[in-house]
């Protein structure tokens, strides 16, 4: 009996419930009173339920007829929502965009982007992959549209078949625990005392270009592919290993970290500039062409935020020299 129900059906149960009258639905519906009062009738005949107290003036809705008519305005609801996405989709909106994000990319810009996007683009479904190294493969594959990923050198032979957009640059600096041997050792640190202690790496090895392991100062390596599992080792005192920065500014300033230099790396630190990825073949569409876009601008936010400390940062170096000589 059920089957019989229709959307009219439950769209004129809809206008009478709301107008209070079977003529007022009518105007509402452009139809006949007859034509609303028989088309109740059937719906009452559907389901096996009364639906409205007809035995006063105005038709009243009945305690089964309240409690159907929240179900009436969801199903209506989802058909709107339905017809909504079914429009988008035709005009060339991905119905579900992938994205693998590499571990090491900073957090804020990427969850202020995942929450705009959800405002703006409800009809596609977003999924994510975040993973330590693995995000090229996925991409090639086409099991993701998208990847957020942090290679360094020899990118252009290497991955031809795929287009590179820069995002930002994330830094990276050696860290270890106040408690390990090599927390001592303020000067640059040679390779040979690295090489006595283990490093914490979260990168896949294998998968990493020659020129990708120049950050790898010991033989002696432990891999840690949850890069929070990482931080606890480091915290702990049972090895040392590079952190993006911005993860471990509150340990380095509460002391719960010390930063140590390596002879054969940058004084600075190691800058890893994250980039969107796609395949050439195969570009994102509006949803993707959106999210790298957005990133880009969280970025472009933060630099103008921090603008003016790093102004200040630069006029407080070159008049380093001249204090000093006073």
């Amino acid at each position: 009996m059920l089957d019989g129900v229709s959307l009219d059906h439950l769209r004129t149960f809809i206008a009478a419930a709301d107008e209070g009258s079977f003529s007022a639905a009518g105007r509402r519906l452009g139809r006949a009173q007859s034509a609303v009062s028989q088309t109740l009738a059937n719906l009452e005949g559907q389901l096996a339920v009364k639906l409205f107290d007809r035995s006063a003036r105005f038709p009243v809705l009945t305690d089964q007829g309240r409690a159907l008519l929240a179900d009436a305005r969801a199903v209506m609801g989802n058909v709107g929502t339905f017809k909504a996405r079914a429009k988008i989709l035709a005009g060339g909106l991905e119905p579900e965009l992938s994205i693998a994000v590499e571990v090491m990319f900073p957090l804020a810009p990427l969850t202020a982007t995942v929450a705009a996007f959800q405002g703006k683009f409800p009809a596609t479904v977003l999924r994510f992959d975040v993973e330590s190294s693995a995000v090229v493969e996925p991409v090639l594959d086409g099991r993701c549209a998208i990847g957020v990923w942090g290679g360094m050198a020899g990118w252009a032979p290497a991955r031809p078949q795929l287009t590179r957009e820069p995002l930002l640059t994330v830094k990276t600096v050696f860290v270890v625990s106040p408690q390990h041997p090599l927390a001592t050792h303020r000067a640059p640190i040679p390779p040979t005392l690295l090489g006595e202690h283990i490093q914490l790496v979260h990168a896949d090895i294998a998968r990493l270009a020659p020129a990708d392991r120049r950050g790898l100062l010991s033989p002696k390596v432990w891999r840690l592919s949850h890069l929070g599992a990482k931080l606890a080792f480091l915290r702990a005192g049972l090895g040392f290993g590079l952190m993006p920065l911005h993860m471990i500014e509150a340990d380095l300033a509460s002391g719960a970290l010390v930063r140590i230099i390596a002879e054969s790396s940058p004084f600075e630190g190691y800058a890893v500039a994250m980039s969107a990825i796609y395949r050439t073949d195969s570009p994102p569409g509006p949803a993707g062409r959106w999210f790298i876009e957005r990133l880009k601008q969280e970025e472009a936010g933060r630099l103008k935020e921090n603008a003016p400390a790093r102004h200040i940062a630069r006029v407080r170096k070159r008049m380093a020299p001249r204090i000093s000589r006073h």
